[in-house]
């Protein structure tokens, strides 16, 4: 039987395509099966920005079986951390939700040299939420 998640976390830019299924990824390595990871965008595009998936490729991350989704008020609901990466306003807002803002650059038609910077930056943040979740845990 496994134990229920510590959190539920999710990341949300416009396209859902590049920063929030990054970040996605890379919480879902570092935290495995103890956080739920969720992405969704404001305005989804068609399919995950390839330098993206080629840019986690580079660490031993596959997302190259994402897809991206469209953000609902259910998906905001049901998650203890939702992390804005460019949205706007488009995010519905719930009390008692974490609401963090990531002001990352948009890899939205860069190439793999432009990615790379953003691809680290994320992973510095989310290691910082993987520290803070699992602080959180041990002070329950």
């Amino acid at each position: 039987m496994t134990a229920a998640p510590l959190a539920s976390v999710l990341f949300v830019c416009v396209h859902n395509a590049g920063r929030s299924q990054m970040a996605a990824g890379f919480l879902t390595h570092l935290a495995r099966d103890r956080v739920e990871v969720r992405s969704a965008g404001s305005a989804p595009g068609h399919e995950v920005n390839p330098a993206a998936v080629a840019a986690m490729a580079e660490l031993g991350i596959d997302i190259s079986d994402q897809k991206p989704k469209v953000l609902t008020a259910e998906a905001v609901q049901a998650s203890d951390y939702v992390i804005t990466m460019g949205c706007g306003d488009a995010c519905p807002y719930f009390p008692g939700k974490k609401y963090l803002d990531w002001k990352l650059e948009d890899p939205a038609g860069r190439g793999l040299e432009a990615v790379r910077p953003i691809r680290d930056a994320i992973r510095t943040l989310v290691e910082g939420l993987v520290a803070e979740i699992n602080a959180k845990h041990a002070a329950n």
